[in-house]
């Protein structure tokens, strides 16, 4: 029986979780007996198909940081990000995939063979960033049989370890992306309500406010620039974190700066630390509010606050939170592992629907008491041109099909009509947004939708989404007349093959390097 793994693929650090022979989730180490791996990558000066993810990686940033990548995460998606290493252009999917296979190889080295996964993503990853992650498991021999919001992970294994009645709120703050869930909670039992979030705003924010003092220190007193080079840069970047961490247990950090016109004691006490990062817990702080408007509940309507992250290990983001909503937070699982354990949890539950009989029994005893509901954290919808009925002109429009916060397993369909005569094909158009003006939502797919020729206009085309428990998400379009339909997978096929065929070609490019 293959092992049922969870990922915690994190802007920082990452991890590998597994479930246990009587189904409960266990950390696998690094091969350096690690628990957290640190998301960090490092190109070999001396041998170009070595490359280092990890601690060592993070070292090697100060000798030569533009052989470097950390927070690959923040650039999921994004198809103008490019990393030209020794002639070879390096996409983000790329690069995380270098991350993942060293999670994948240390733990096939302690627990045998490592294929099907689930990967934890931000709540408020978008479908583009979602099918970008599954890539990069595709692209390293993992068979991604699911994609979890970090927050629910989190939440289903703090569940499963706690007794929890009421409604939940997650807070998720992690290295370089935020979340905020709101679920109601009956023991192992879960209902996802919504969620919000932001995909820049994290601990790695909180380091460049640190950073700042430093140079304006470093400037007041001798006039010059501390930071003259990208080593330079890398080095601070790390002095930034650790001083960050000292100011979570210590009212002051202490460091020692040398720039290029001498060395200088640089003191930051909390305070300092506080007032330079206040506009970004004031960020954190609107999307609860959001959250719980959206819910149509009050601070008072919550019964528990969840931490999750390591960034919620900094005072202020507690003492928020208790001011809000009257108690203070709770820390009940490890804020850094909890994510990943969770995330086997999901892989289980995941194998239970879809192969039951290939889950051993003990693992199928675990997790039977577990239930979990959860929701589109989008709306989607399709851009149409229907007839104003004030002015009898044609009007372009966002017409949302999948509503935000409908429960998963979800299915929705609604016709629409062609617009001209002899019209032989729609360019159809899938979006993510809440609004009806297609300049405020994003466009996630387009295609070109072949039709029958020679018909008379407003012929019938319906179109159906629908979004699995998995975070798999399908669009059907369909000619009512003529039977022809155009279907679109916006992830994986159930098999765990690439749609459009990349993350095979990614696997390709990748087997003659050697990860370390």
């Amino acid at each position: 029986m293959a092992n049922i793994v969870g990922i915690d693929l994190g802007t920082t650090f990452s991890a590998l979780a597994m479930l246990n022979a009587i189904g409960k989730p266990e950390i696998v180490p690094n091969a350096d007996g690690e628990r957290l791996t640190p998301s960090a990558i490092f190109f070999d000066e001396e041998n170009s198909e070595v490359i280092r993810v990890g601690i060592e990686a993070i070292n090697s940033r100060h000798l030569n940081s533009a052989r470097s990548v950390r927070w690959i995460k923040r650039h999921m998606g994004d198809s103008e990000y490019h990393l030209d290493i020794d002639g070879k252009d390096w996409t983000p999917v790329e690069l995380s995939a270098l991350i993942l296979k060293k999670l994948k190889q240390d733990g096939a080295s302690q627990r045998g063979e490592v294929r099907d996964a689930v990967i934890s993503v931000p709540a408020h990853f978008d479908e583009v960033r979602r099918k970008a992650t599954m890539d990069a498991g595709t692209a390293v021999g993992l068979n991604v049989i699911g994609i979890v919001n970090e927050p629910v992970a989190a939440a289903l294994y703090y569940a499963t370890n706690s007794q929890v009645n009421g409604k939940v709120l997650v807070y998720d703050l992690g290295g370089g992306t935020f979340d905020v869930t709101l679920m109601d909670v009956r023991g192992t039992a879960m209902d996802i309500i919504c969620s919000q979030g932001d995909h820049a705003l994290g601990g790695v924010d909180f380091d460049a406010k640190i950073l700042e003092i430093f140079e304006k220190l470093y400037k007041e007193k001798f006039g010059t620039e501390l930071i003259a080079s990208e080593e330079d840069r890398a080095k601070y970047e790390d002095e930034a974190e650790d001083a960050k961490k000292t100011l979570s247990r210590r009212s002051v950090a202490k460091k020692m700066l040398y720039g290029p016109s001498g060395s200088m004691r640089a003191e930051i006490t909390r305070e300092m630390f506080e007032e330079a990062i206040a506009p970004l817990v004031a960020r954190t702080d609107m999307m609860v509010e959001v959250v719980l408007e959206e819910a149509g509940i009050k601070p008072s309507d919550v019964d528990k606050v969840l931490l999750v992250g390591g960034s919620t290990r900094v005072p202020v983001v507690r003492s928020h939170l208790e001011e809000t909503f009257g108690f203070p937070p709770e820390i009940a699982v490890n804020v850094d592992e909890c994510v990943a354990l969770g995330a086997a949890l999901h892989a289980g539950l995941a194998a239970l629907r879809e192969n039951p009989d290939e889950v051993e029994a003990g693992i199928r005893t675990g997790l039977k008491d577990i239930s979990l509901t959860d929701v589109c954290n989008h709306s989607y919808g399709t851009i149409c041109a229907p007839i104003d009925k004030e002015t009898g002109r044609r009007i372009v429009q966002n017409r949302i099909i999948l509503k935000k916060n409908t429960p998963l397993p979800c299915a929705a369909s609604q016709t629409f009509y062609t617009v001209t005569k002899g019209q032989q094909k729609v360019e159809v158009t899938i979006t993510q947004g809440e609004d009806a003006d297609p300049a405020y939502v994003s466009t996630i797919a387009t295609h070109s939708f072949e039709l029958p020729p020679d018909r008379e206009a407003e012929r019938p085309i319906n179109v159906t989404y629908s979004y699995d428990l998995n975070q798999r998400m399908h669009c059907k379009f369909e000619d009512v007349d003529s039977g022809r339909t155009l279907e679109v997978d916006l992830s994986l096929d159930k098999d765990g093959t690439a749609t459009d065929g990349r993350a095979v070609e990614n696997s390709k490019e990748l087997e003659p390097y050697k990860v370390e």
